[in-house]
C-alpha cells in the first residue's frame, strides 16, 4: 500500500491510496482513526467490519467510522486505487446526519456519489477549478444525504449573509494573488468553513475556490493584453503556483494558450477566427 497526502487542512485531509495486494494475500486487522470517505476509482477489494462484508468496485465508497476495526481482502483482482477524505469532528458535526449514516460501512456505485467522486478526482489532478477542500466537504455532505434519505433544503440567505458573501468575494479578488484557503475566506466572513462554502455558493453561484481561480484568470487576461512581462511571470504574479496549471486552466477558459491569447489581443485575429471555425 502506498499513500500520498494531497491536502492537509484543519478540518479535512485528503490522500491518494494505491494498493497492490494480490489475490490470496493474508488480510490484517486495521482501525479507522476518524470519520472518512474513500472513493474507489479503480480496482476492487473486500471490506469486512462489525460482522458485515462488502465488495467494493470502481464507483463504490468506503465510509470509515472512528475506532472501528476492519480488514480488507483481495480475492478477485489485483489491487485498487482510492481517493480518501479524512474528516475532523467539527466538520462532521457541521455536515450532520445520524450516527447510522456514518456507520454504513460502504455504498455501492451510486450515480449521485460517483459524479462527485469523479469531480473530486479531477480536482486532485488539477484539471478542475473547484477546490479539493470544497469538493471533499460537498462529497461528504451528499453522501450523508443519500444514505440517510435526507433532503437538504436550500440554504436560506439573509441580507447579512448576502453582504458577507459579496464582501468576501471582493476580499478574495483583492487577495487572489496570494495563497488563500477556504478557512481564510470563512474567517474573513466570520462563519465556519462548511457554512461559508454553502452560503457563498448559494449567493454567488460558484464556490469560493472557483471564484478565486477565475479572479486570477481575469487578472491574467488583463495583464496579457497590456503588459510585456513573460507569461511565466504573469502566472506567478496573479497567484498561480505552477506554470503548467496556469497554462492548462487558461486554455480551458479561453480556448487558446496564454501566448496565443496575447497575440490575438495585439491584432492576430486569425487565432480566434480559427478557433471559432473549429467549433
Amino acid at each position: 500500500m502506498s499513500s500520498t497526502t494531497l491536502l492537509v487542512r484543519p478540518s479535512i485531509t485528503v490522500s491518494d491510496f494505491r494498493c497492490t495486494a494480490v489475490p490470496g494475500g493474508k488480510p490484517f486487522l486495521e482501525q479507522h482513526r476518524c470519520h472518512s470517505i474513500s472513493y474507489v476509482r479503480k480496482g476492487s477489494f473486500g471490506y469486512c467490519s462489525r460482522g458485515r462484508a462488502h465488495e467494493l468496485v470502481a464507483g463504490s465508497v468506503l465510509v470509515g467510522y472512528p475506532d472501528t476495526e476492519f480488514f480488507c481482502t483481495h480475492d478477485h483482482v489485483c489491487g485498487d486505487e482510492c481517493l480518501s477524505f479524512f474528516l475532523e469532528p467539527e466538520l462532521v458535526d457541521a455536515i450532520g446526519g445520524s450516527v447510522g449514516a456514518w456507520r454504513i460501512g460502504a455504498t455501492p456505485p451510486l450515480p449521485e456519489l460517483m459524479v462527485l467522486g469523479e469531480l473530486a478526482q479531477s480536482a486532485a489532478e488539477g484539471v478542475s477549478d473547484i477546490g479539493l477542500n470544497e469538493i471533499g466537504q460537498i462529497f461528504a455532505s451528499r453522501l450523508v444525504d443519500v444514505v440517510s434519505g435526507r433532503e437538504r433544503k436550500g440554504t436560506k440567505t439573509t441580507a447579512r449573509d448576502r453582504r458577507r458573501a459579496v464582501e468576501t468575494a471582493l476580499w478574495l479578488d483583492a487577495n487572489s494573488h496570494r495563497n488563500v484557503e477556504l478557512e481564510d475566506a470563512a474567517a474573513q466572513a466570520g462563519v465556519s468553513p462548511f457554512h461559508f462554502l454553502r452560503l457563498f455558493s448559494s449567493v454567488l453561484g460558484v464556490t469560493p475556490h472557483q471564484y478565486l481561480v477565475r479572479s486570477r484568470l481575469r487578472h491574467a487576461a488583463r495583464l496579457l493584453t497590456g503588459d510585456d512581462r513573460a507569461v511565466t511571470d504573469i502566472a506567478y504574479d496573479v497567484g498561480f503556483a505552477d506554470l503548467s496549471n496556469f497554462v492548462r486552466t487558461f486554455h480551458r477558459a479561453a480556448g487558446v494558450s496564454p501566448l496565443k491569447f496575447r497575440q490575438a489581443s495585439r491584432g492576430m485575429r486569425k487565432i480566434f477566427q480559427e478557433r471559432l471555425a473549429l467549433n
